[in-house]
């Protein structure tokens, strides 16, 4: 590996996380900046937003609104996520689940009109993608091998479409996060400091006593919407509905298509399964709107009608960073590194992001290699 460097992250998010883990055990030292209390999620609207992301790993699903080489680098993500996630649970007490199954999309009867406009924005014929000529597509399901796949998926006395997207996945976000903290050896995490400016090799920390200014040989910057002015990132509010629900025996995520909503359940440990979908450009933080929470919820339990007896844990909010063009920023430049706007796709593209943005800096990469796409993310 190339020689030890003193390593400076502003933001202990997704991103932050990541890159102290991995550079710790290449063997750098590393300091992390945040103004969180602690590493532990608040679920108070503020904090690192991929404690509320549900953990799609959806590169195939994402082709509706999302170019064909986002979807190159999520499939890339996903074998980097096998490899991290497999190492994390050889040291983590309560390691996060991984799964790759597939993904659901679904649709009640009247709608099937609509999903199938969906469904042909994800092969957008005149844009091939570059590195895997054979991606997967959408495999049509009817009744009985949806049943077989996932039994508690119905729509009452109405029918019910579905697709199967294979290779597709979900994380759990919440233990992901907690075990990159906790098997990062020798990170210094500074707490309650928040960096307020950035420049090749140096750091500005608002620190409890006072102002200060500390030198590094790479700083990387992945604060999202705390980077501001420095990026023209905004926030965009997403809402999650946490639901305990005992016996429902859901295995992979569901999209529900619907002409005005794209509703999503993810199934999580411990019989929890997270609902959501909810995009609102607005950087509000205050709780859920009893309209966002009723017309999820009554989305959910139109084709999960277990769904009825659930409990409630918690409505969860939070703001994703999102630029102009909605494309994730990467920026490499001698002694600093930037990193945001990933907004829908940060736990789908972070490890190849990543990847791409260590490498460029002449840091230790991540494997597998980057995908050989043409189209590169990081400039």
């Amino acid at each position: 590996m190339t020689h030890a460097r003193r390593i400076g992250i502003a933001g202990a998010g997704l991103l932050g996380r990541l890159a102290a883990w991995h550079l710790a055990h290449a063997g750098h030292e590393v300091h992390v900046f945040d103004p969180a209390p602690g590493p532990q999620p608040a679920h108070d609207g503020h904090g690192a937003a991929g404690f509320t992301a549900a953990g799609m790993l959806s590169p195939l699903a994402e082709r509706e609104t999302a170019e064909a080489d986002l979807a190159d680098w999520g499939w890339a993500s996903l074998s980097h996520w096998a490899r991290i996630t497999q190492a994390l649970a050889t040291r983590c007490p309560r390691p996060p689940q991984f799964t790759r199954a597939g993904s659901l999309m679904v649709a009640h009867g009247p709608d099937l009109g609509a999903a199938r406009r969906v469904l042909q924005r994800l092969h957008a014929p005149g844009e091939p993608t570059t590195s895997r000529p054979g991606s997967p597509q959408p495999e049509s399901l009817d009744r009985e091998a949806l049943h077989a796949l996932e039994p508690a998926l119905q729509a009452g006395a109405g029918a019910l479409h579905a697709w199967l997207l294979p290779g597709e996945g979900h994380i759990d976000t919440v233990r992901t996060l907690q075990c990159l903290h906790d098997d990062a050896p020798g990170v210094r995490w500074h707490w309650a400091q928040a960096v307020s400016a950035i420049a090749p090799g140096r750091l500005s920390v608002q620190a409890p006593g006072g102002p200060r200014a500390l030198s590094f040989d790479t700083v990387i910057d992945v604060r999202g919407v705390g980077a501001r002015p420095a990026c023209a990132v905004r926030g965009v509010r997403g809402e999650v509905i946490w639901l305990h629900a005992p016996g429902l025996g859901l295995q992979r995520p569901v999209r529900l298509l619907h002409p005005r909503h794209r509703v999503y359940i993810v199934p999580r440990p411990d019989d929890v399964v997270l609902v959501g979908a909810s995009e609102i450009e607005s950087e509000d933080r205050s709780p859920v709107s009893l309209r966002s929470a009723v017309e999820l919820m009554a989305a959910a339990h139109s084709i999960l009608p277990g769904l009825a007896e659930a409990r409630i844990v918690r409505m969860d909010v939070n703001l994703r960073p999102a630029l102009p063009d909605h494309r994730p920023e990467c920026v490499v430049r001698p002694g600093h590194i930037r990193l945001n706007g990933l907004y829908r796709h940060g736990w789908l593209l972070g490890p190849a992001l990543l990847e791409q943005a260590l490498q460029d800096a002449g840091l230790e990469p991540l494997t597998p290699p980057a995908p050989s796409t043409s189209r590169r993310l990081c400039a």
